[in-house]
């Protein structure tokens, strides 16, 4: 994608996700104050939930966790392009639904740091570890119990919360299973330090997805540039089978311009695949299989989107194509065994049937989808047409 239009792509988003009424109140998402025993302090975390979340028909839903890591500086940028790129409201679809949750900095060089920098005047660095584990011990168990929220977690650090991400990833065992280092602060990681860290590499950490993105500062970053290189093609020597991990460098971006480009970038390559349209799908099977290999890829399930699996059911409907016809009813039935709780599934199956002659399998699902929303009147009109 051309960058110019993406960075016109995401003012539009800004403007239509936040756009509102003259005097009414512009609303992006809500902050909270989490008391942290680790850290020893009171933590700010903002939230973005997605459009779908608030609709009372729609509370069987839940949704991955993206956690912006210098939340006041990206936090706005980076929630309204996830809503672009996943809301039915704009039909693109490239990625799921997500709560997206900006963590304002405090002191950036006393959190991102995970090892101690040693200078000739006192710092307060290396705390890196400890704020990692307020991020998986305390705010995302906080986040679990007062959200919907999915076993899916992404992390997203730019500058040193790059080098934060990347040491997160590096971990034994993490909370997040997906991790989005935009250039990096690698100053300190040179040659020793970057071994030590890789002599203990779990392959585990090959079960999550890691995308690193680096920008061009000219002669001023080719040393971190080149620890970039450095460590991804030190981890493609210890991988022996896929390789879930992408470097991308960005020759027109710098260091303060790359984050919304490369965040595009990154989160579209974590879900390759997740957008695909009802034109790319031949049957059910090849799509459940396609989000079956999705799952597998990402370690976690992620099912094929309901709205897309509905579209399918409807198109086939349509067809003068009896095969393709009798396609209509398995789309219906497996959006209806994947979304047992979603009354307009079984309204759409009921109507699949009734299209097929079948009143009986009509006037059930019809009132599974009315005992699931007693306000469907569509479901109650068409019972009392079958009843008669």
């Amino acid at each position: 994608m051309d960058q110019k239009f993406l960075l016109l792509l995401v003012l539009f988003m800004g403007i239509n996700q936040f756009n509102a009424q003259e005097n009414s109140q512009i609303v992006i998402g809500e902050k909270h104050q989490l008391h942290s025993t680790i850290l020893e302090e009171d933590r700010e975390y903002w939230i973005s939930l997605p459009d779908s979340y608030a609709n009372e028909n729609s509370t069987y839903k839940k949704y991955p966790i993206l956690v912006i890591l210098d939340g006041n500086i990206h936090f706005q940028s980076i929630s309204g392009m996830v809503n672009y790129m996943s809301s039915d409201r704009y039909r693109s679809w490239k990625i799921p639904e997500m709560i997206v949750v900006g963590i304002p900095n405090v002191d950036r060089r006393r959190d991102y740091t995970p090892d101690k920098i040693v200078t000739v005047r006192e710092n307060n660095s290396g705390g890196g570890k400890k704020f990692l584990r307020f991020l998986e011990e305390e705010l995302i168990p906080e986040l679990d119990q007062n959200y919907r929220t999915s076993d899916y977690r992404i992390l997203f650090g730019h500058s040193l919360g790059g080098l934060l991400t990347t040491h997160a990833y590096l971990q034994p065992t993490s909370a997040f299973k997906a991790f989005l280092a935009i250039d990096p602060s690698f100053g300190t990681w040179d040659s020793a330090v970057m071994d030590q860290k890789l002599a203990n590499f779990s392959p585990e950490s090959f079960q999550r997805y890691l995308y690193i993105a680096t920008a061009n500062w000219g002669k001023r970053n080719i040393t971190n540039r080149d620890r970039h290189v450095r460590f991804f093609e030190s981890l493609h020597r210890l991988s022996e089978e896929e390789f879930p991990v992408q470097l991308e460098y960005f020759e027109n971006e710098n260091h303060a311009s790359v984050p919304p480009i490369a965040f595009y970038k990154g989160i579209s390559a974590i879900f390759d695949g997740y957008g695909i349209t009802y034109r790319e799908v031949i049957n059910p099977k090849q799509l459940q299989e396609h989000f079956t290999e999705i799952s597998n890829r990402l370690s976690s399930e992620f099912l094929p989107p309901e709205n897309l699996v509905n579209q399918l059911g409807y198109n086939k409907l349509r067809s003068n194509n009896e095969t393709e016809k009798a396609q209509a009813l398995e789309f219906f039935r497996m959006n209806t065994q994947n979304y047992p709780e979603s009354y307009n599934a079984f309204d759409s199956l009921a109507e699949a049937y009734a299209n097929f002659g079948n009143s009986e399998k009509a006037l059930e699902n019809y009132q599974q989808s009315l005992q699931l929303n007693p306000e469907n009147e569509h479901a109650r009109m068409q019972i009392e047409k079958l009843k008669k």
